[in-house]
């Protein structure tokens, strides 16, 4: 069965799968792209499941197969799941149908109790093999690094490693994501952040939101801790002089990094409660496209979604 999405098909036979990444650049974890190894330098645990989350939603709206590499310690992946979710059900069906995996970082990295180099990049390379072979458009993996302690790999075996990876992601078109807890790693923090040409924003929970012509535009972040605000956002963006007159709006999302159920049945309910004949297009990307049509978008005749496949550049707020 062929998974990836018409978009993407033309997107990967132009790009050939690989890019050199000769300059550092810092970007959002949603927009990362083939080739790119990336770096995220974490202190705090909600921080950086919510990047996880963001990188996860991405790699699930363009087909990739999603692999998370936690730490024994961290959250189960039942509990990963339900976190990543949002009450949306997406992620769980993921997980179900194979595309969304998981593994703890001592099985995949220190699978005898010692870390092997070339077995590991032997190792990833096969994961892009399989993920391809399954259908899936690419392999996009997230790494916990917290096992890399003195005791089983040193600071120039780690860096030696990290830099080695190079031609596997420019070659198979990878995209990875290590991150490094600041406390359990910082003896190699700085230089392992150096070795990777990417580095990926731990972005804050908040929403922003600005109004425009005819409509709003609102950035940041959807769920549960910003939910107050995004209503408020919503229902000014939404907002028009004259109740019961059909109205033609615009609501740009293309800024929200992430999106929860119940703030996008909000969306939903909002844009359905407005006078018949109405229009709001919404402007968004494929990861906020997949959460809005998966409840029910396409039922509301007031709503149009106007995709922007190719992520625009974003602060985070």
């Amino acid at each position: 069965m062929n998974h990836v999405p018409t978009a993407y098909t033309r997107q990967m036979a132009t790009e050939g799968e690989a890019r050199a990444r000769t300059v550092a650049r810092t970007v959002l974890a949603e927009q990362l792209e083939g080739g790119d190894h990336s770096c995220l330098t974490s202190g705090d645990a909600d921080a950086r499941w919510r990047v996880l989350t963001a990188h996860t939603w991405a790699g699930l709206a363009r087909g990739e197969k999603v692999l998370i590499i936690p730490d024994p310690s961290d959250l189960s992946d039942d509990e990963a799941v339900t976190r990543m979710d949002g009450g949306s059900g997406r992620v769980e069906a993921a997980r179900d149908a194979g595309q969304l995996e998981f593994r703890r970082n001592t099985d995949v990295y220190l699978p005898d109790g010692r870390f092997d180099k070339e077995r590991q990049l032997a190792g990833y390379t096969a994961e892009v093999e399989r993920a391809q072979q399954e259908g899936w458009s690419r392999l996009r993996a997230a790494a916990d690094m917290s096992w890399a302690g003195p005791k089983h790999v040193s600071r120039d075996e780690l860096l030696d490693y990290e830099t080695s990876l190079g031609p596997v992601y420019a070659n198979r078109g990878l995209i990875g994501l290590c991150w490094y807890d600041q406390e359990r790693t910082k003896n190699y923090l700085v230089a392992a952040r150096d070795a990777h040409p990417v580095r990926v924003m731990e972005c804050l929970d908040a929403i922003e939101a600005t109004q425009i012509p005819n409509g709003g535009r609102i950035a940041g972040w959807a769920d549960l801790s910003t939910r107050a605000e995004f209503g408020a956002a919503l229902r000014a963006a939404l907002a028009r002089p004259d109740d019961g007159v059909p109205c033609t709006l615009e609501l740009d999302l293309t800024a929200l990094s992430f999106m929860e159920a119940y703030c996008a049945s909000q969306l939903i309910t909002a844009v359905s409660s407005l006078p018949e004949g109405s229009r709001v297009t919404v402007r968004c990307g494929p990861i906020l496209e997949l959460v809005l049509r998966g409840l029910g978008a396409d039922d509301v005749p007031q709503l149009e979604l106007n995709v922007v496949e190719e992520p625009s550049d974003q602060e985070c707020a």
